[in-house]
């Protein structure tokens, strides 16, 4: 077995930190935003035993945690690498059935052309910041996403909305007017 590494990186939003491996956990992504939400994730669910984490997103190979208001990085940070070494080591499941992430992008042509464009472009700058975004919806030059893991209550996630995300569809798609994040 390949030893399994594991660093940190800090993301826009101080509330959450990135912890990457060197090993593929997950096609695709999932967000548990809560405890509830997390049960059918054996990995999540033991996050969630500490009670500092607020918040646990996947994608790729890594996982970004949120922590709660008035706890320090620097006090759960070690703790949680050495958490995640070991689930990744004991190979602690993502989700119970494993499947690959298909993109298919449906709807109308201009549809389609956003979804593209948000898989593409955005998405892998989203998830080097430990988020995700997913299309939601297209109607009267509107497009509505959702923000998830740490892009979900963000500070800077607004100006990455207005400035970046909708400054580029407007400019590859132009029927696309406004961009907004629906609320999760």
């Amino acid at each position: 077995m390949a030893t399994i590494n594991v660093y940190t990186e800090s993301t826009p939003n101080p509330s959450t930190m990135k912890f990457l491996v060197n090993k593929l956990l997950i096609n695709g992504s999932l967000d548990y935003p809560n405890k509830e939400k997390a049960q059918e994730s054996a990995f999540a669910s033991e996050l969630f035993k500490f009670n500092f984490v607020e918040g646990v997103f996947f994608a790729s190979n890594f996982v970004t945690i949120t922590k709660t208001d008035g706890v320090d990085w620097s006090d759960i940070e070690p703790l949680l690498k050495d958490f995640v070494k070991g689930a990744v080591e004991s190979e602690l499941s993502v989700k119970p059935v494993e499947h690959s992430e298909d993109v298919n992008f449906e709807g109308t042509e201009v549809e389609v052309k956003i979804q593209q464009v948000l898989h593409e472009y955005v998405r892998p700058a989203v998830e080097q910041d430990g988020g995700a975004i997913a299309y939601k919806a297209f109607e009267n030059g509107i497009v509505t996403v959702e923000l998830r893991g740490s892009c979900s209550g963000c500070p800077s996630s607004t100006i990455t909305l207005k400035a970046g995300i909708e400054g580029l569809l407007k400019r590859m798609v132009p029927e696309v007017e406004e961009v907004v994040a629906e609320a999760m």
